[in-house]
């Protein structure tokens, strides 16, 4: 054995095994594609109502009418949602919590063999999500993946409040939840001049490589308070370092191709990195 390979440092070998990994979820990419491009048809639908261990459906509006409701409205189906899955002790539970990404994501892509319970809602901030996390806490899940930061960076906050309310956000799941395993999502790039999003002037504003260092932050973070980072970006760039044109919608919400690429992350990383929870 070489003098170089005795003293490879294991955390580089894990870092590269990691990132390995997810790198595998672009190849999935297509075999996904063309497992699932006949039922969908190229188009995302809006998601139905979460229908939790087969519990009988909260009566809400679909996604389509959610956009006319006001925050408090979004906040009261949320409530009822998260009501189900405590009184019905639902088994495997998991949650996305943050804005229209986790919001929109499609029911059927989610990775099988947990429930899940959407917690998003779109436009929300990091502030916002915080203080609504209480919304849940009777609930008992074993995963918990957060992302939030996009909509702080567009209304211009600055990256220390962002991290600060991160923190903030960590803290209380920790103490709310101390069996889930929490883990926090990076922020996804932005598709910077390609973008059609109607407030893309703001977008343009916000550089991506700060993004990947406010990430880069993010990720330390998460490593200081004892959760996990999983870190998403690099499988949304291109080579300029923006949000693939494939993967996104308008610039900011993403595409089919997009959630199909997200939907093999966190199934290859719930399979590697996550243990189940006794």
């Amino acid at each position: 054995m070489s003098t170089s390979a005795k003293t490879f440092p294991i955390w580089a070998f894990f870092s590269l095994l990691t990132n390995g990994i997810l790198m595998l979820a672009v190849i999935l990419l297509i075999w996904q594609q063309q497992r699932l491009a006949a039922f969908f048809g190229g188009v995302i639908t809006s998601p139905e109502p979460i229908n939790l261990n087969n519990s009988p459906q909260v009566v809400t509006p679909d996604l389509g009418r959610r956009h006319q409701l006001t925050y408090q409205e979004w906040v009261n189906i949320l409530k009822q949602e998260a009501k189900v899955a405590a009184d019905q002790r639902t088994p495997h539970l998991s949650i996305l919590a943050g804005d229209s990404l986790s919001l929109w994501f499609p029911p059927d892509l989610l990775p099988e063999g947990k429930n899940w319970l959407n917690q998003g809602i779109s436009g929300e901030t990091s502030n916002g999500l915080l203080k609504r996390l209480k919304i849940f806490d009777r609930t008992q899940p074993e995963l918990i993946f957060v992302m939030i930061g996009i909509n702080d960076l567009i209304g211009g906050m600055s990256d220390g409040v962002i991290l600060d309310n991160q923190r903030q956000i960590i803290s209380y799941l920790q103490k709310a939840h101390p069996t889930a395993q929490i883990i926090v999502q990076s922020i996804l790039p932005h598709g910077a001049e390609e973008a059609t999003w109607k407030g893309r002037e703001k977008l343009q504003t916000i550089a991506n490589s700060r993004i990947r260092q406010l990430n880069q932050q993010l990720q330390s973070i998460s490593t200081k308070k004892g959760v996990k980072y999983l870190d998403l970006y690099p499988l949304f760039t291109n080579k300029q370092g923006n949000l693939r044109r494939e993967f996104t919608t308008d610039g900011l919400h993403l595409s089919l191709e997009g959630y199909i690429v997200w939907r093999s992350a966190l199934q290859i990383y719930s399979e590697i990195e996550l243990k189940p929870q006794r």
